[in-house]
């Protein structure tokens, strides 16, 4: 029977159940940065602040390889029982992160500029935008560090540690929010302080958690680790995965930058709105990765053990608990969507633009929880050719020409677009883990 194996279910929650609420801070964090830049006298400041917030955003995005490759291979090494090889992972993962980091940091005025001149928008909520991302752009080490860090610790079934680091992080920068944009009046540079002040609080606490547990095997395999750390052969290997989960989420990471950047060029209010929608799509998105993270965990393990009838029953377990959430996701926007937008934002125009295109909120739990699940399953066997393909054929076979037939009906355009691209994604996945995955190919 299905509820046979209740390890399996507990496993899976066990790690899941801290990922999800860790998950959800982030997006409810978003949801208060964008309250407290909301309920300012005017609309551009909202806009100017989602911009510039994506415009820096995109980059970590576009480095999620960072994170996904480093749980998915601790997890084998777990699973394989390999402490250098997974002491390894880290350190690559930790030396690539502060290289793209540091360079960005060099080149800021022409990525800044550029990506500013595509956005479009107005001159107010082009002025908010780069006063922002001028200053998150320091924090980028930081950001990019902390996906390697919180990776690892998850791959190695730490959850209860990423949660612990994610709510200290979140909880440094919602204080910070309030003490500078409510109390000091510091507008949309007290929200980008705050961020920037918070990632390296992250990286800071995540170090010390690691030291601490980890101490004893990081000062038997150091001296190991300092020959292999530069292998060829790893190193290449190390490489071609992250190129693949690079493409990947440079096509996902186009979709929304295109969204946000269609959004202004449609008139601050719709920028705005769509600013709220996407903080809803944030929560959908991190409370279901928190069922995917787990599977991802699980399925690396399983891998590394080569245990493919525990890579069955991982997903048929977190299929059915995908499903599940996605439905509890639905029906709650759904009941309190158009309330959860009044406490947003108070500014009457914003407000009615989001509540046109809150019906798009409510379908996506159920359309996108496919795409969600399998994006874990991948990470974890490390198949990331395939991740790769289903993202270009979704967002080239997909949204753009979907959008573009479809531009005349304004934003609604631009949501059903995007619907239609993660049921894309799940679909293309689902077809190939049944043809390659399921029958026992792990290659």
């Amino acid at each position: 029977m299905f509820f046979s194996n209740t390890s399996c279910h507990k496993q899976l929650f066990v790690l899941a159940i801290p990922m999800i609420l860790s998950n959800i801070t982030v997006p409810l964090l978003g949801m208060v940065d964008t309250a407290v830049i909301g309920h300012l006298d005017h609309a551009y400041y909202l806009g100017g602040s989602t911009v510039g917030a994506m415009i820096i955003t995109c980059i970590t995005w576009l480095c999620g390889f960072l994170r996904m490759a480093t749980t998915g291979l601790a997890a084998q090494a777990l699973g394989q029982q390999s402490i250098q090889q997974n002491l390894l992972v880290l350190l690559r993962g930790l030396l690539v992160a502060f290289f793209v980091g540091g360079t960005f940091i060099l080149l800021q005025s022409p990525y800044i500029n550029g990506a500013l001149y595509l956005s479009g928008g107005s001159e107010n909520v082009q002025f908010y935008a780069k006063q922002y991302s001028e200053i998150r752009v320091w924090g980028l080490p930081a950001a990019l560090a902390n996906l390697v860090l919180l990776g690892w610790l998850l791959g190695n079934h730490k959850a209860k540690a990423v949660m612990w680091i994610l709510i200290f992080t979140n909880l440094v920068n919602l204080t910070l929010d309030i003490i500078f944009v409510l109390w000091l009046d510091w507008q949309v540079k007290g929200v980008a302080y705050a961020t920037l002040i918070a990632e390296y609080s992250s990286v800071i606490l995540s170090f010390s958690l690691i030291i601490h547990q980890f101490k004893h095997v990081i000062k038997t395999s150091l001296m190991d680790l300092k020959t292999k750390l530069f292998d060829k052969i790893a190193l290449r290997s190390y490489f071609k995965l992250n190129r693949d989960i690079l493409i990947r989420t440079l096509c996902l990471q186009s979709c929304f930058v295109f969204i946000t950047f269609q959004g202004a060029r449609l008139g601050d209010n719709v920028v705005a709105a769509n600013a709220i929608l996407m903080n809803f799509l944030l929560f959908i998105s991190f409370g279901l990765d928190g069922i995917a993270n787990a599977a991802e965990v699980m399925v690396g393990k399983a891998k590394g053990e080569n245990n493919h009838k525990q890579l069955q029953e991982v997903f048929k377990v977190s299929l059915f608990w995908t499903v599940i959430f996605a439905l509890v996701y639905s029906l709650f926007f759904v009941v309190s969507g158009n309330v959860i937008v009044r406490l947003i934002s108070d500014i009457e125009a914003v407000v009615l633009y989001a509540d046109q295109y809150l019906i798009w909120i409510m379908i996506l739990p159920l359309a996108a929880c496919w795409s969600y699940l399998f994006d874990g399953i991948y990470i974890g066997l490390t198949q990331a050719k395939a991740m790769r393909n289903s993202m270009v054929l979704a967002t080239f076979g997909c949204f753009f020409p979907i959008w573009w037939l479809l531009q005349d009906y304004g934003n609604n355009g631009l949501w059903m677009a995007f619907t239609i691209f993660m049921i894309a994604r799940g679909l293309t996945l689902a077809w190939h883990f049944q043809k390659n995955i399921w029958s026992g190919n792990f290659q």
